[in-house]
């Protein structure tokens, strides 16, 4: 089994997180925030990745500090799961559809972390959470993943239904690139023999 459990603790936030990358989509979520959990469940659940997420944080200043500290905690899981990232599919991308919307995610296992956002709303909050933090959640995920992530969404108006499509589509997207390639499963998938920061 491919897991990591990572600690981390500021005078912000203190958050402990664990992942398995070759889970069945279990999830214990608990942020504080009831959408970003909602969010959380839908990347385990769809990546089929079983995820523990417990964080307290300054939430009575504003979301931020919690929101970008838990996606940088659960990148560096990621990243710590997938090791030397040896024999992994490396590339995946998913197409979601949500009723009246549709978005596509791609990504790249790379460790070179990168993100483009293309992702629009008109409104400021989705429950009591600022949707202007999604963008920051997305990215301090990436980065700390180390992961090139492109995301976009393509059409929609409900902005439930666009964000959710976003977390399900990394979801999908990272179920296919961590998968192990039996082609492949001894090889480091880059020309370089190392995804250590470069292609």
């Amino acid at each position: 089994m491919r897991s990591a459990t990572v600690s981390r603790n500021t005078k912000e936030t203190q958050i402990e997180v664990s992942i398995n990358l070759d889970g069945n989509g279990i999830y214990d979520v608990s942020t504080g925030i009831g959408f970003l959990d909602h969010m959380l469940e839908q990347l385990a659940r769809h990546g089929l990745f079983d995820i523990t997420v417990k964080a307290k944080g300054d939430l009575h200043i504003d979301f931020h500090h919690t929101t970008e500290d838990v996606g940088i905690a659960l990148g560096e899981a990621v990243n710590k799961a997938l090791g030397d990232r040896k024999g992994i599919t490396r590339y995946g991308h998913a197409y979601i559809p949500m009723d009246e919307t549709l978005s596509r995610v791609s990504l790249d296992l790379s460790n070179r972390p990168y993100l483009i956002w293309k992702v629009n709303f008109t409104r400021p909050k989705l429950g009591e959470m600022d949707t202007e933090l999604f963008k920051e959640w997305f990215q301090a995920f990436a980065f700390g993943a180390g992961m090139t992530l492109h995301v976009e969404n393509i059409y929609g108006e409900n902005n439930h239904h666009i964000v959710e499509s976003c977390y399900k589509g990394i979801a999908r997207a990272m179920r296919t690139a961590v998968t192990i390639d039996p082609r492949a499963a001894n090889a480091v998938p880059s020309t370089k023999g190392t995804l250590s920061g470069g292609i």
